[in-house]
């Protein structure tokens, strides 16, 4: 008989039947494995953002209304400035904790967006976005983006130098649009830049508009995450068709609740410790000024030093001038990028003709070109990070600006090939040691010498549950081009596309060393020993082959 509920959860559960909703999902299995918390990083710091957030909105003044500063810190007293960059300052040095949580706020916005980064490369290199999941990169991608855009507009509300500094070179990248850019300008910043009312229009859209996009795609994101199943790595008893695991309740909420403050723990002793932002260094922003050595924050680094790349190259078309240096790096390049990587799940799905539902994860090594390509579009974003501190690595190491900027300019299109060739053959030569380790087992370092004096090392077989996990992977195998004509002599459509796609399916699957079979792991285990040495021995003290003695 059923234990009695209390009564609150009975008068709760009469109305809305949540015994039966968490019956079934309260026992809900997840997988365990360490790669899994990087996407519970970014929950929990996106839940500390929430949590400091509003704290930070009690005090915070979004207005760009002009005041004389009579605040605690002399240094700046007496100094005309916007409301916002007073009322930081006020949080900074009057309010009590308010320095801490404006800390813990721009470490976690930081963590979010790292963690994001780091899940989603996870999600990359072991195949987690294939059917049924590809709704789910899209959503993880659109949440980066997100995070991203969020984290620039919160660092700009301060309205110090450096904050500026950032805003004007994006007003200058969105004029870079040719015929809309100075309308958008107008609309963003409510007027000639910095105008009166940008603050205002940052602050609703920081602290409503996209937290609450955020929060919308993280509950689609998290019910997707338990319709379609957690995947999980190959092991023993592990298959497309169950998930092996600690069940919701209580295992895994215990674990995740541990976590979560784990996580908060942390970013509040960085908050406490690691001094970030220090506007009060910086001034309020003045349009004739600029911040020396300035930089963004890290996830804006890429695009900063894309735009430092590009040479100045102007041209006119009738009465409008395109600005090649800030439309190409700045307007065409990161939404190609961002493009393909959104895409990328139906664009290997098309290449490799694969519709089947994908549970089990690919070990990075067991796809070596996804995983050159994920090396590739690394150091593309690497090389453009970079450079956006191309000025302190010259100042820093005494080094031409012109030089530095000249070899990323080289690195951006040839590091990412030769990123991409060098992990692929890695990926390769990795298959072919698992290979190796499959069909002849371990080497025991131990030397035996046959009766007619030739010398062998003994092989022992590996585990049944590491075989199981080297191969526990497909054999593969290119599309090929179909017939010209069909059976009935009539010309097939498409053709072009089909020759395309068969091309580049052997490009992706080229060199990469298939599984041994059974039949072939067998041969291999019968052949280890050497027929000859059936009847010799090793001796434990000498290691010496010893004919064996028989009864």
């Amino acid at each position: 008989m059923a234990a009695e509920l209390p009564k609150p959860v009975a008068w709760a559960d009469d109305r809305l039947g949540l015994a039966k909703i968490g019956r079934k999902n309260l026992r809900k299995v997840f997988p365990d494995h360490w790669s899994f918390m990087l996407g519970e990083i970014a929950l929990y710091s996106f839940i500390i953002l929430i949590l400091t957030g509003i704290f930070l909105t009690l005090w915070f003044k979004p207005s760009m209304a002009e005041i004389e500063y009579q605040g605690s810190y002399s240094l700046l007293k007496g100094l005309t400035m916007s409301e916002a960059y007073e009322s930081t300052l006020a949080i900074s040095f009057d309010v009590r904790g308010g320095l801490l949580m404006r800390q813990i706020h721009h470490w976690a916005a930081i963590l979010f967006t790292a963690a994001m980064s780091i899940h989603l490369l996870r999600i990359f290199f072991t195949g987690a976005f294939r059917k049924p999941r590809e709704l789910n990169w899209i959503i993880g991608i659109v949440m980066l983006f997100l995070g991203v855009v969020e984290g620039f507009i919160g660092y700009g509300l301060p309205d110090d130098l450096l904050s500026g500094t950032g805003l004007r070179i994006t007003q200058g990248l969105v004029l870079a649009a040719p015929v809309v850019g100075s309308y958008l300008s107008f609309f963003i910043f409510g007027g000639e830049f910095p105008g009166d009312d940008f603050v205002s229009r940052f602050y609703t859209v920081h602290v409503l508009l996209i937290p609450g996009i955020l929060l919308a795609l993280i509950t689609v994101h998290l019910f997707l995450v338990v319709y379609h199943k957690h995947t999980q790595y190959p092991g023993p008893g592990r298959t497309n068709n169950n998930v092996v695991g600690y069940p919701l309740m209580p295992v895994y909420i215990a674990k995740a609740g541990g976590f979560f403050f784990v996580v908060f723990g942390i970013t509040a002793l960085m908050g406490a410790l690691m001094q970030i932002n220090p506007v009060w260094l910086y001034g309020p922003y003045n349009p004739a000024e600029v911040t020396a050595g300035s930089q963004p924050d890290w996830y804006m680094g890429w695009l900063d030093g894309a735009v430092r790349l590009m040479p100045g190259l102007e041209s006119e078309l009738g009465t409008v001038t395109i600005s090649w240096n800030i439309l190409l790096p700045a307007l065409l390049v990161p939404p190609l990028f961002i493009g393909f990587v959104a895409l990328y799940p139906f664009i290997e799905a098309w290449i490799t003709g694969d519709k089947r539902e994908h549970h089990l994860l690919d070990r990075p090594r067991n796809v070596p070109t996804r995983t050159g390509i994920g090396a590739a579009m690394i150091t593309f974003y690497g090389v453009l990070w970079l450079n956006s501190g191309n000025d302190l690595i010259a100042t820093h190491f005494h080094t031409s600006i012109n030089t530095i900027t000249w070899i990323c300019r080289f690195l951006v299109i040839l590091g990412p090939v030769i990123a991409f060739w060098i992990t692929r053959r890695i990926a390769i030569s990795l298959q072919r040691a698992d290979n190796e380790r499959i069909l002849h087992g371990l080497e025991t370092g131990v030397i035996v010498r046959s009766p007619d004096g030739a010398y062998f090392e003994k092989h022992t077989p590996i585990s049944n549950y590491e075989a199981y996990m080297l191969t526990a992977r497909d054999r593969v195998n290119p599309a090929e081009t179909p017939p010209a004509a069909d059976g009935n002599g009539v010309a097939r459509p498409h053709r072009r596309r089909d020759r395309l796609r068969a091309a580049l399916s052997r490009f992706y699957f080229a060199d990469a060393a298939q599984k041994p079979t059974a039949g072939e792991v067998e041969a291999a285990r019968r052949h280890q020993t050497p027929p000859e040495l059936d009847d010799v021995r090793t001796d434990d003290r000498t290691d010496e082959a010893t004919p064996s003695r028989r009864g």
